[in-house]
């Protein structure tokens, strides 16, 4: 199967219910896995490169509703790579510590240094996804003029779009290259894994009486996520919807869009020893052979 990127850019106004949730072209488990493991050491390769050349950082995020298969697909996709170079991160709320600072902040220190890849799993975004259906969360950031989630306003959240474009560009703008993956299902199927979690035991751990309640604010995140997605895919720090029922052919799907895009760098290679060094070869080979 051949991906096309483009096939899953965000532009523009979009609607969720525009986009599948399941591929077009849904490959076997067997099929899927094969591909992936061809792709991911590829990936990986340039991993290599990108550690060495040290001169530019990736930032993959990723969003998605619960069970989306967030944690799965970062465990399948960067399962070949050096752990000196990658480093995840998974936000959760936020400690009184970040909150006494602007929301970004937490997400600044977290960022990838160069040569290096940064994965966030769940994002800045949160900060207009999960404040946006919960507006009360946000009093405890002690925002100037927000006493209640009353005070808030289009303006504020047109802000925090403005705020978030703003770091992504000065990121690029800085070595950093940036990908945006949103991962779709369907809510018939997060209601199969949701169950799926119930009935397996050794899955009930990962079940919360707050997923329910959660799933039922389902239009107002789809909502949040469309308005979101639209006001910050940008060509510097685009976003790619994913269709998500199949797990094995989602993360395919991934590992693809970030090998073709970043295959096509063809600056970042290997440092090339300049010719003083290589001529010394021979001799640090002598004398280890002759020890």
């Amino acid at each position: 199967m051949k991906i096309n990127p483009l096939n899953y850019l965000a532009s523009g106004d979009i609607k969720l219910s525009n986009f599948d949730t399941l591929p077009k072209k849904l490959l076997s488990k067997k099929e899927a896995k094969a591909a992936l493991e061809k792709s991911r050491r590829s990936l990986a390769q340039f991993q290599e490169r990108l550690y060495a050349h040290d001169k530019h950082a990736v930032l993959v995020c990723f969003q998605g509703m619960d069970t989306s298969g967030k944690d799965s697909l970062i465990r399948e996709v960067f399962k070949d790579f050096n752990v000196r170079g990658v480093v995840q991160h998974s936000f959760k709320v936020p400690t009184e510590l970040e909150l006494s600072h602007g929301y970004l902040w937490r997400h600044y220190i977290a960022l990838p240094s160069k040569g290096h890849f940064g994965i966030f799993n769940r994002t800045h975004y949160e900060n207009v996804l999960v404040t946006r259906v919960h507006p009360e969360y946000l009093i405890a950031e002690n925002l100037p003029e927000i006493d209640s989630p009353s005070d808030l306003s289009q303006e504020f959240w047109d802000m925090r779009f403005e705020q978030i474009n703003n770091f992504e560009k000065e990121l690029t703008q800085n070595g950093t290259y940036i990908f945006k993956f949103f991962l779709n299902i369907s809510k018939e199927e997060q209601k199969n894994r949701l169950l799926r979690r119930l009935h397996l035991p050794e899955k009930n751990w990962k079940f919360s009486g707050g997923d329910l309640k959660e799933r039922a604010l389902w239009d107002k995140y789809m909502s949040s996520y469309e308005e979101a997605i639209s006001n910050t895919s940008t060509d510097v720090a685009p976003w790619y919807i994913i269709p998500s029922d199949d797990k094995p052919t989602a993360r395919k799907i991934v590992c693809d869009i970030l090998l073709q895009s970043l295959e096509s760098k063809s600056h970042i290679v290997m440092p090339q020893l300049d010719d003083n060094a290589v001529g010394k070869i021979e001799g640090y080979i002598k004398l280890l052979e002759n020890e």
